[in-house]
């Protein structure tokens, strides 16, 4: 009877999971107690120190540093987000190679007392965690250098120089020009030149109310790359639809900021505490400017040399981007079905803007003598 009694002991043990493997959500807020600078990156001789500070004999390190090194693909010695999700993540059959050591090695490095608050945070709603990512410091001083510049720009063509809108020497010599396309920097720098006050003043005003938010959230670095994204495309796209147009001002990337507004609610939708209202927001304004634009081009008899391609294409750059590099703050499957989705359309849309411009050359104007 005694022995029946330990063989049902022991049966019962076999269908108790020793450790259970986390969901995709709870490994990644277990990644970002240890991501300190909130880059969805963190170097592995970081990840190591802190298994060795945890000074445990029953944690595997040197099956985790083996693990850490295996995923490391590009052998950069930094293991992202998306790379430690893959690591640990369940197969099919409901298992995963690597997952159970490193829930060995969460168990044992979060204090008792904090386990309990861990699952509760985990478990939690996740509405108002996008806003608790706002961070002035370092400050969000990336738009605000680019203003600068296009201000400077501005001043030393009208006031230095004694030039008005953009016939200056410095804004010809960064103006988009249809006819000087070999020098390829016209197609970002044009953004610096404005075609007078009040259109430099209104680019200025938009990018620091749009940009400033981004960046305080999302860091510097990634809102330039939309922006750059946004005036290329501005650039690229008005010089195959419209091939003979000068072009000037920062349009395209601050278009890109709106809608790079619009990736960051698809991404963090679920994390943000007004969601809702920050999406009606930003298609309110989708909204006023496209209809804006169509009154003054189909019934207003207005000659308004206003580059609408450049800002559809900066719109369309900043959605597209937006997806691919800014923060998200829990990552989910479908979101990398968007995520591919939009790397793929932004390659294959810039793929064949350049391709136009190169390999159509009767398409554009030809270069005139003494055209600067």
């Amino acid at each position: 009877m005694a022995d029946d009694q330990l063989r049902g002991r022991d049966e019962r043990r076999k269908n108790i999971p020793l450790r259970r493997l986390y969901s995709e959500a709870e490994w990644t807020n277990i990644f970002r107690r240890y991501d300190y600078d909130q880059d969805d990156q963190i170097p592995i001789k970081d990840f190591m120190q802190e298994l060795r500070n945890a000074s445990d004999e029953n944690i595997p390190i040197l099956m985790i540093e083996k693990a850490l090194k295996e995923t490391d693909v590009n052998d950069d010695g930094i293991i992202t987000l998306g790379e430690f999700l893959r690591m640990v993540k369940k197969t099919s059959e409901g298992k995963s190679k690597y997952g159970g050591i490193f829930t060995a090695y969460v168990m044992r490095t979060i204090p008792p007392r904090q386990k309990r608050c861990r699952e509760l945070e985990i478990y939690s709603d996740t509405d108002g965690e996008y806003e608790d990512e706002y961070k002035c410091c370092p400050p969000p001083l990336g738009m605000i250098c680019i203003s600068l510049l296009m201000i400077g720009t501005f001043s030393y063509d009208t006031v230095i120089g004694g030039y008005g809108h953009f016939d200056g020497p410095v804004a010809k010599w960064l103006i988009y020009n249809p006819h000087l396309r070999e020098e390829a920097w016209r197609f970002v720098t044009y953004m610096f030149v404005h075609a007078g006050l009040q259109h430099l003043l209104v680019n200025i005003a938009v990018q620091i109310m749009l940009g400033l938010p981004l960046e305080m959230v999302h860091g510097f670095w990634r809102i330039l790359i939309i922006y750059t994204s946004g005036v290329i495309a501005g650039s690229l796209i008005t010089s195959v639809v419209d091939p003979n147009v000068f072009l000037v001002g920062a349009s395209g990337g601050v278009y890109s900021l709106i809608t790079a507004h619009l990736a960051s609610i698809i991404m963090n939708y679920s994390e943000m505490e007004f969601a809702n209202w920050q999406l009606i927001v930003i298609i309110s304004l989708c909204i006023v400017d496209i209809t804006c634009a169509i009154y003054h081009r189909y019934f207003l008899e207005i000659n308004q040399q206003i580059g609408y391609e450049s800002h559809l294409a900066g719109a369309v750059a900043g959605l597209l981007i937006g997806i691919n590099i800014l923060r998200n703050l829990r990552v989910r499957s479908w979101e990398n079905k968007i995520w591919w989705t939009a790397i793929v359309t932004y390659i294959l849309l810039m793929g064949i803007g350049v391709i136009i411009n190169i390999a159509f050359p009767s398409h554009f104007p030809t270069r005139t003598v003494g055209i600067n």
